[in-house]
């Protein structure tokens, strides 16, 4: 057999082994998280305060645009102090990188968190998302002891529906750290409720785009908050 026909049948063979192992096929390189990306709307944060002094001991909302796109929540949490400070397609590592202006300076009795969901779709894997709730939850823990941590569950949608066992994954890994230390932490399960009796994401639940949510969404993500609030 000629030297090409043999480098031709070894690349060949190469291929289907390849294709034939998960682990090989389907791994993923992270994309590298970029917090500076994001210095605009920490600054406009802070403007916002010098305009309007947050509420003190207030809740706080973070997160990636789930958050950020929740427009409404004032009006939708009325009665209670609460302070949006979603913002971008934020992950986790870039909540982890602006604690200090997103959480700290606010010295609030409540933190809402949402992450995740940006950081399997850019990669990751869920056990990473995993050390990085746990660096949120240990920062805030020794910054603010007496602050209450509820983490919004990372939801399913019809746009990244593939990656669905992934954050049922790191999901089940959170939520199994908070039922071992409940004391100031909580776990908020969206998913359930935005799951049709097929088992897949309701449409009516999501924009155009299968990924943002609907007033609908919104809907469900206030009744499910609300008896969590701080009272």
């Amino acid at each position: 057999m000629a030297l090409s026909t043999r480098l031709r049948h070894g690349a060949f063979l190469f291929l289907l082994l390849f294709l034939a192992c998960p682990s090989w096929a389907q791994t993923v390189t992270p994309q590298p998280a970029n917090p500076q990306q994001w210095t605009t709307e920490i600054a406009a944060f802070a403007h916002q305060d010098s305009l309007t002094p947050p509420p003190a001991k207030g809740i706080v909302f973070t997160g990636s645009s789930s958050v950020r796109k929740w427009e409404t929540l004032a009006t939708d949490l009325a009665g209670h102090p609460v302070l949006n400070r979603g913002f971008g397609g934020s992950r986790f590592p870039d909540a982890n990188f602006y604690f200090e202006q997103l959480v700290l300076k606010y010295r609030p009795r409540q933190v809402f968190l949402y992450e995740g969901d940006n950081d399997l779709a850019a990669g990751a894997t869920p056990e990473q998302v995993y050390e990085s709730f746990r660096a949120f939850e240990k920062r805030l823990r020794h910054d603010l002891p007496k602050t209450d941590l509820v983490f919004i569950s990372i939801k399913p949608s019809l746009a990244r529906w593939a990656l669905w066992p992934q954050m049922q994954s790191a999901n089940n890994m959170i939520k199994s750290y908070i039922q071992k230390h409940p004391k100031r932490l909580h776990f908020l399960d969206v998913g359930t409720a935005m799951l049709g009796p097929d088992g897949k994401p309701r449409p009516e639940l999501y924009v155009e785009d299968g990924l943002h949510m609907t007033r609908a969404g919104y809907d469900i993500w206030t009744r499910l908050v609300t008896p969590y609030l701080a009272k």
